[in-house]
């Protein structure tokens, strides 16, 4: 074995003069966009941080106020007698209505279903009895089926 080294495995010598960094002068142009890169940067996280902070101080907004209203416009069902006296029909092919908009189920030809008066819909009596026990109007058209006596 020889004492000197391989050419290839020579350490690598430079000098710090020899250095060129001429190619990495920042001129004009490149340092406008660098300085404008980093404004940008810098207000979108002042933004971010503004968000947050307004976002964990912030209250919540107020809960809705139920205020009552007068008995005239209360939502009231019918009452059970009411109910009662709505006519039961046997439904027919013919009929326009093919199901129960409430429950969504078919009417078979012959089954007994509960007309609504004002605007003749029919439903299932159990379903409509339910609906009506709530509300006073058709649950399909909306129209009224209470019948308020002139005062």
């Amino acid at each position: 074995m020889s004492s000197q080294p391989e050419p290839s495995m020579q350490p690598f010598k430079w000098h710090y003069a020899e250095f060129d960094d001429s190619s990495f002068q920042i001129r004009g142009r490149t340092l406008f966009f660098i300085v404008v890169l980093f404004s940008v940067i810098l207000l979108v996280g002042l933004l971010f941080l503004y968000a947050r902070w307004v976002c964990r101080f912030d209250p919540p907004p107020p809960a809705r106020i139920q205020l009552p209203l007068p008995p005239s416009l209360q939502l009231q069902g019918l009452d059970a007698a009411t109910i009662a006296s709505l006519p039961i029909v046997l439904h027919k092919d013919s009929m326009s209505d093919g199901e129960c908009c409430i429950c969504l189920g078919i009417f078979a030809d012959g089954d007994k279903v509960k007309l609504l008066p004002p605007c003749q819909h029919c439903f299932h009596s159990e379903c409509v009895d339910k609906w009506l026990l709530t509300q006073s109007s058709c649950p399909l058209c909306r129209s009224s089926i209470r019948v308020d006596s002139p005062v």
